[in-house]
């Protein structure tokens, strides 16, 4: 495969009603034996135990123009309470085809929609996709069109970067060809920046620093890593990962540190690694719970260390929780197992030093009645299900550092807006007979989190450790 920059090559689009363009870390632990309580079913891993929650509301805000920074978008108030299990709303919220994505900071976000008059149920031949940027981190949530001068197709990726500008990757022939999008008073401006050839290539979720953009192509054997955006010039070829390499997640604010899924080229159990790109794309291990299980990392939060993780090592896929360094087990709550519903983590609270247990961990539950929300912490004691307002872009949200859940959301009467939650206050559960079938058991003890010394990634004990006495 191989890759060729354009570089000054800038072009503008005038918009118009019908344009529409748009560590492993280094564990070798037992395998995991859940205990019968289900409150602490560890498998050899990290964990962490500790404290408590807050109240629900719903909510949003009235969208004002934002003079030359394109089209505002008029929020109405968003209805958004508890929901009974299995019947989050009168209505699935709405799943955005293709996805919605927010920078880290959850200051943007970017997606494809339909242009006016067009087909937009199911993605049909005749409908023409083009680029909107949401701009969610101002007093007014507001949403900006940048349509080029042909539709986009509807399989291109949208992802935002820090500075307001989108970059879309489009798919021609065997290329992949990337630019960026950016509102130029009444038109688009886009910034090309060049292509790479492969067969199949993916973005990585946004970076951490908000200025590089980096993808995947997968192999054979091997996978390439790719920084498309961010670079000297244009795409830059960074590595040649052993195995085949998928997700994606970010360990660090710096965006050095990058946590991907690597099944073996011969075939084998999926472990996640850790990928310092400072260090020339140099891989480590991350997790292994136990040898022949499979260990994915769907979520993790570089300031308490928490991460979310699913794996078999309980016998079936289960979602658990651990702390890198930490020298507590891997926990799989009761809680997050829902019968005839997928459960996924989508955001985490920041800035919780020091405090894993106590993040507040926002969920997308998809079931047959649609989808809606979790919310969930460590230390708590239950999974509290919750009412997605109408036209969630499910699957995207941004927790604030005081524990705010900001939900984007479009429906019929909204072209952007945010519905705000907050943590539901907890209530200890009635001791009593059949109280351990209840799916409401802690997670973890609640007790003070042990003190462990920092290590560095690649020796942090995941597994084979128990906690002290």
């Amino acid at each position: 495969m191989t890759a060729c920059a354009i570089e000054d090559g800038t072009t503008h689009a005038e918009g118009s009603a019908e344009g529409s363009g748009s560590a492993e870390a280094t564990g070798t632990g037992e395998p995991s034996e859940p205990e019968p309580d289900p409150g602490d079913p560890g498998a050899g891993g990290a964990g962490a135990g500790g404290a408590g929650a807050a109240a629900a509301v719903g909510g949003a805000a009235d969208a004002k123009s934002a003079p030359g920074d394109g089209v505002p978008a008029r929020t109405a108030p968003a209805e958004v309470g508890p929901a009974r299990p299995g019947r989050a709303q009168a209505g699935p919220a709405e799943t955005v085809l293709p996805c919605f994505t927010l920078t880290a900071d959850g200051a943007y976000g970017a997606r494809l929609t339909a242009a006016p008059g067009t087909v937009e149920a199911g993605a049909g031949a005749d409908t023409a996709w083009f680029a909107e940027r949401w701009t969610l981190d101002g007093p007014e949530p507001y949403a900006v069109p940048l349509p080029t001068n042909q539709p986009e197709e509807a399989d291109s990726q949208v992802l935002p970067l820090a500075d307001g500008r989108v970059l879309i990757r489009r798919r021609v022939a065997e290329r992949h060809t990337f630019s960026l999008l950016y509102p130029t008073g009444p038109g688009t401006g886009e910034l090309l920046l060049g292509a790479v050839e492969s067969d199949e290539l993916t973005l990585l979720p946004p970076s951490p620093d908000g200025a590089c953009v980096y993808a995947l192509s997968v192999g054979e054997y091997s996978t390439a890593l790719w920084r498309v955006a961010g670079g000297a010039r244009g795409p830059e070829h960074l590595a040649d990962l052993p195995g085949r390499c998928s997700g994606g997640g970010w360990l660090d604010r710096a965006g050095r540190l990058l946590a991907l899924d690597r099944e073996p080229a011969g075939g084998g159990p999926v472990k996640a690694v850790a990928v310092d790109l400072g260090r020339g794309a140099e891989m480590t291990p991350l997790l292994q719970i136990a040898p022949e299980s499979n260990d994915r990392l769907l979520l993790a939060d570089p300031d308490s260390g928490l991460l979310l993780i699913r794996s078999d090592a309980p016998g079936h896929d289960r979602l658990g929780w651990g702390v890198l360094g930490s020298c507590l087990p891997v926990r799989f709550p009761e809680c997050l197992r829902l019968p005839d519903c997928a459960v996924e983590p989508f955001a985490v609270q920041p800035g919780q030093m020091l405090m894993p247990e106590s993040c507040a961990v926002a969920l997308r539950i998809d079931g047959a009645a649609g989808s809606w929300v979790g919310v969930w912490r460590p230390a708590g004691r239950r999974l509290h299900q919750l009412a997605a307002p109408g036209g969630w872009l499910a699957g995207s949200g941004v927790w604030s550092r005081d524990g705010v859940l900001r939900l984007p959301y479009a429906d019929g009467a909204t072209a952007c807006a945010v519905a705000l939650l907050e943590m539901p206050e907890e209530v200890e559960p009635v001791e009593g007979p059949g109280c351990g079938e209840s799916g409401t058991q802690p997670s973890a003890a609640v007790a003070p989190p042990p003190v462990c010394r920092p290590v560095p990634l690649g020796q942090a004990p995941l597994v084979g450790r128990t906690a002290p006495g």
